[in-house]
């Protein structure tokens, strides 16, 4: 099951970018940004009353992973830019590169408090046809 959700969420990724890079073109990298980010607010406010669900804020966690959600709309505005000049397969495959690397060296060294997960050569393989694709999307 895991698995399929995983699969799913690359799925909605690909039409993610796309809307949010039409709303870029229409209507400005920034001003498309606080947009979707409006909509995304509105979306889990629903999403909460309905499940009614409250909020609690924890104090037992460092104050850094608190930062996703400046980083959620930083990956907005790179990949709107992407969008506007390489198309959403492109960015979804440079994205899936440097996702795939960043979440190896996090793994290998156990970073923000994770079980680490040792590099294994076969995960190079892996590294390799990411590459390969991007290479050959980029040439043909």
């Amino acid at each position: 099951m895991n698995y399929f959700i995983s699969l799913i969420i690359g799925v909605i990724t690909s039409v993610m970018i796309l809307l949010n890079g039409t709303l870029s073109d229409t209507y400005g990298n920034y001003t498309s940004t606080v947009l979707i980010h409006v909509v995304g607010l509105v979306s889990v406010i629903i999403v909460l009353i309905i499940s009614k669900t409250t909020i609690k804020v924890s104090r037992s966690i460092p104050i850094y992973f608190y930062s996703a959600g400046f980083i959620g709309v930083a990956t907005v505005i790179f990949t709107n830019l992407g969008f506007m000049n390489l198309g959403v397969s492109l960015t979804q495959a440079l994205g899936l590169l440097g996702q795939t690397v960043l979440s190896i060296i996090l793994d290998h060294f156990g970073l923000m408090g994770i079980k680490p997960s040792r590099f294994k050569v076969k995960k190079l393989v892996g590294l390799c046809f990411i590459a390969g694709g991007i290479l050959v999307m980029t040439i043909y």
